[in-house]
């Protein structure tokens, strides 16, 4: 299988180079965004095919973000894995029920992110093709 193409949402700078810097060098195409409104510019030019969603960030959040793409019909087969510090009891189920695919915490293990992350996108495109 090919590699997806990333979007990384995050409102951290420093996240989103340490994540990117680890995609690109696996040479997976990546785009960034800083907010959720840069992050629905950026789906419609870049057509990622997972995406990395913090989920705190200032204005709308990456769960609400993320119910929003499950809910379109020309999203709603993107990948989105959380992408957060988050990890109170209780988090995951909530990260679920808003239609993330996966979770990765952060901070990242670099030694394991790219493997992790293509987990998760064959899981869920074997999922979606059954």
């Amino acid at each position: 299988m090919s590699s997806p193409r990333v979007l990384i949402v995050d409102d951290n700078a420093l996240n989103l180079e340490l994540a990117r810097a680890v995609l690109q060098a696996a040479e997976i195409t990546v785009d960034c965004a800083a907010d959720a409104n840069e992050a629905v510019d950026q789906i419609t030019v870049f057509e990622p095919d997972l995406i990395l969603m913090d989920i705190q960030m200032p204005g709308m959040d990456g769960l609400e973000l993320t119910r929003r793409l499950k809910a379109a019909s020309q999203t709603q087969g993107i990948v989105v894995v959380a992408f957060t510090a988050y990890a109170m009891s209780g988090d995951r189920a909530r990260m679920r029920e808003a239609g993330c695919d996966g979770y990765i915490a952060k901070p990242i293990d670099v030694a394991t992110f790219v493997a992790t992350l293509q987990s998760i996108f064959d899981t869920q495109q074997g999922i979606r093709r059954a």
